[in-house]
């Protein structure tokens, strides 16, 4: 019941409520030049944010999910920190599509459900595939990241610098789960998890 309800918390807070980071976001030490930025560029940068917000409301699922299920104590303590810092990005991402006048996607609950249930088929099926499951999906997230670091406004100063740490903090989780003994995934369902995650992006960039 304990676990249910740490959950249930966890997924009512990341839907509905206000993030809150643990540190300050790197947009705050960037200051915007002159010229600000055009109603297009302020369009796609809102779109591009709400991506990576997105991704971030699926992030707090997955690893929410896998630290419900794991067994091992020291794995769920590793699960949870990084999700902590996932929520840092979530909240920096939130501030950025306030200050674009940018919406959060109108799907998240629906995004939260899917990575959800895909944490939880992956933890159940054995730590080693939850962690490699953590892996490719850190890849495929700091690979999105870059591609939207070439996408960005150039003088969108503070997204970028937010998308920056982003990409680095993935990189580093997915070399933390190789660490704790992820499994590599085979090429089909690495190839899928790309498939799926074209279909979240396309469709969070609109709605």
């Amino acid at each position: 019941m304990d676990k249910f309800l740490t959950t249930a918390d966890a997924a009512l807070r990341t839907l509905f409520a206000a993030p809150r980071a643990t540190q300050d976001s790197p947009a705050r030490t960037i200051v915007q030049p002159v010229s600000p930025l055009t109603p297009k560029e302020r369009q796609l940068s809102g779109a591009l944010m709400r991506v990576n917000h997105v991704g971030e409301v699926c992030a707090q699922a997955l690893y929410t999910a896998q630290a419900a299920v794991t067994k091992d104590a020291a794995l769920r303590t590793h699960l949870l920190n990084a999700a902590r810092e996932e929520g840092d990005h979530l909240a920096w991402t939130r501030d950025r599509l306030n200050e674009l006048g940018a919406r959060p996607s109108f799907l998240n609950p629906l995004w939260y459900a899917g990575a959800f249930a895909i944490g939880l088929v992956a933890s159940k099926i054995s730590d080693g595939v939850s962690l490699g499951f953590v892996v490719e999906t850190e890849n495929q997230v700091a690979a999105h990241l870059q591609s939207h670091l070439r996408r960005l406004p150039e003088q969108d100063l503070a997204s970028r610098a937010v998308v920056a740490r982003m990409k680095d903090d993935e990189e580093r989780h997915a070399s933390d789960a190789i660490a704790a003994g992820a499994i590599p995934l085979p090429a089909p369902a690495r190839a899928l998890m790309r498939a799926a995650a074209k279909v979240m992006t396309t469709t969070a960039h609109y709605v």
